[in-house]
């Protein structure tokens, strides 16, 4: 298949429709030039149904629908797909279920764990025997975490992590889906209630929650609950399916650096990039995570000193830049660049309107800008963003092309 050009691909925008909704328009002025914004519903829950593999919970991550839309049109099987700010690995697994070759990227270790293990499934069977083997003895935490687990629980959940083995691809796979079962609302988390699973509450603040519904953590069996999810998120998967994404993955490139400085990746050596950068200050990564972080040994203060948060619209652009300068370094000529980001301070700053400058200055054309509409979620209300007020109210992707 050969690249997609610049005109072939704002034909395909500009002819989209979904559910009989047709295309809008709209005009953005950059460099003396205008460019399109293309305005539509271009994936909606209602489109294919996403694999169950995508199931792990993690703030601010979009939908696989959206890295597939990109991967579908301007790639093919084998071409590589990147992603600088891999989050929880939505771009890395829809494009290895895809037949795409990865390169995951993120400052925070924790995206690596959370990912790689999905590309080397286990089978129920493997991860029952393996739970089986785990010596629960009587523990305490090095911190306090009796306000979110009752003390048994805690013992497996310290047993698991003392005797875990990261050399394993199946202790791997436990240890992730035990990543994600550490907090959340419902039966299905190790913790007692508290907030959504995309985000852990401090110590303090779980105390208050506990204090204010009267409640104390009951037991919780983390073999039970582990062997659940795991039958959940491998529910849509094939033996092919699966034997797919261990040959991704066993030459899948994962780094762990700002995505400014990536001279492990060669020149010319990515197709397509999806990817969504972290929105100025709204999202406070380490907080989330510091008990994930715990879990797995990795040292929040470490990582939140690699995040950049930046308090301004130019402190932010500045950064950008120079990871544009990198993007362009690394796309191979006639490839694109997807940056999805959004809209903050009450809808008035629109990051589109300041990627495109940044992506043009770096050398990239521009086939437009997608402004996918979206209502917000209960989730997202979770987060403290309300509709049109802190956070995004659509999905704003800047379509980037390198010339040949």
């Amino acid at each position: 298949m050969p690249a997609v050009s610049l005109e072939k691909a704002k034909a395909v925008l500009s002819e989209f429709t979904l559910v009989q909704k047709k295309t809008s328009f709209d005009t953005l002025e950059a460099g003396y030039e205008n460019y399109t914004k293309f305005i539509n519903e271009f994936w909606t829950a209602k489109q294919r149904q996403a694999n169950s593999i995508h199931e792990i919970s993690y703030r601010a991550c979009y939908k696989p629908q959206l890295p597939r839309f990109f991967i579908d049109i301007f790639t093919k099987p084998g071409d590589v797909v990147y992603d600088p700010f891999a989050g929880r690995g939505t771009t890395l697994i829809e494009a290895a279920l895809m037949g795409r070759n990865i390169v995951s990227n993120d400052v925070n270790p924790l995206s690596q764990l959370l990912t790689e293990p999905r590309l080397n499934v286990p089978t129920l069977d493997q991860i029952e025997e393996r739970l089986d083997e785990i010596q629960i003895e009587e523990s305490r935490a090095d911190i306090d975490l009796s306000m979110f687990y009752h003390k048994d629980t805690e013992s497996e959940i310290i047993s698991l992590r003392d005797q875990l083995d990261n050399s394993n691809y199946v202790d791997n796979w436990i240890r992730m889906v035990a990543t994600n079962r550490l907090t959340g609302h419902s039966a299905g988390f190790f913790s007692g209630y508290t907030l959504p699973p995309n985000q852990a509450a401090s110590q303090k603040s779980q105390i208050t929650i506990n204090e204010r519904l009267g409640i104390t953590p009951a037991y919780k069996n983390t073999k039970e609950i582990i062997l659940k999810k795991s039958k959940s998120l491998q529910r849509n998967l094939n033996p092919e399916m699966i034997k797919q994404l261990r040959e991704i993955g066993s030459s899948a490139i994962f780094s762990s650096r700002d995505a400014r400085t990536t001279s492990h990746i060669p020149n010319e050596s990515v197709d397509l990039t999806v990817t969504s950068p972290p929105f100025l200050n709204i999202v406070r990564y380490a907080d989330d995570n510091w008990l994930r972080c715990w879990f797995n040994s990795i040292d929040v203060s470490v990582v939140e000193r690699k995040i950049a948060l930046c308090r301004t619209v130019e402190s932010w652009s500045d950064m950008m830049g120079n990871v544009f300068d990198e993007l362009y370094r690394i796309t191979v000529p006639g490839g694109w660049v997807a940056f999805e980001v959004g809209e903050i301070n009450n809808g008035k700053i629109k990051l589109d309107e300041y990627v495109l400058p940044l992506g043009l200055e770096s050398g990239f054309g521009c086939a437009g800008i997608m402004v996918n509409s979206q209502n917000f979620t209960k989730t997202s209300n979770i987060w403290g963003v309300d509709n049109m007020k802190t956070g995004t109210n659509t999905n704003r992707i800047v379509l980037l092309n390198k010339p040949k």
